[in-house]
C-alpha cells in the first residue's frame, strides 16, 4: 500500500515522502498515529503541488542565503581585545561580539549560526557563518590589542 508520510519515520523514510508498506502497518498504526496518510489519486496530485511549491520557495531561499553569505564573505571584522603582557587575550572573542560586530556593518546573523575558533591572542583568524541549510560564509576576523 502507498502512502504519504506526514511525519520522519525511523527506517522508513523523511516526511513528505510516498512509500510502500505493509497494509496492516499502514492502516493499523501509522494513518491512526498520525504519522502518514493514504495515497489515493487525488491526495498524490495534491502532494505534488505541495513539493512544487515548496521547491520554488526553496529555490529562493537559498538564492537569498547565497547572496548574505557573498556579502558576509566579502566583509572583514576588526575587533579589539585587553591584552596581558604575554601577548595573550584576558578572555575570549565570542561569537556574540562577532554578530555584534557584523550587525554594525548592516549584516543581520544569529548567534547560533555562527562558528567562532577558540581564539585566545590577537591575530587573523577565520570564523564560519552558517546562512541556511549547506550555505556557509567565512569571515575574516582581526583580532588586535585595546588600546
Amino acid at each position: 500500500m502507498k502512502i504519504i508520510l506526514k511525519k520522519e519515520v525511523t527506517n522508513l523514510g523523511e516526511a513528505g515522502e510516498v512509500v510502500e508498506v505493509k497494509t496492516g502497518y499502514a492502516l493499523n498504526y501509522l494513518v491512526p498515529q498520525g504519522y502518514a496518510s493514504v495515497a489515493t489519486v487525488s491526495a498524490l496530485k495534491q502532494h505534488e503541488e505541495t513539493l512544487r511549491q515548496r521547491a520554488h520557495k526553496e529555490a529562493k531561499l537559498v538564492a537569498d542565503a547565497q547572496a548574505l553569505a557573498a556579502k558576509i564573505s566579502a566583509v572583514e571584522v576588526k575587533l579589539s581585545a585587553k591584552v596581558g603582557e604575554s601577548g595573550k587575550l584576558y578572555g575570549a572573542v565570542t561569537a556574540a561580539q562577532l554578530v555584534e560586530a557584523l550587525a554594525a556593518q548592516g549584516i543581520e546573523v544569529e548567534k547560533k549560526n555562527v562558528t567562532v575558533p577558540e581564539i585566545k591572542e590577537t591575530g587573523e583568524f577565520e570564523a564560519k557563518v552558517k546562512c541556511y541549510k549547506g550555505v556557509f560564509a567565512t569571515v575574516k576576523l582581526i583580532v588586535s590589542a585595546a588600546e
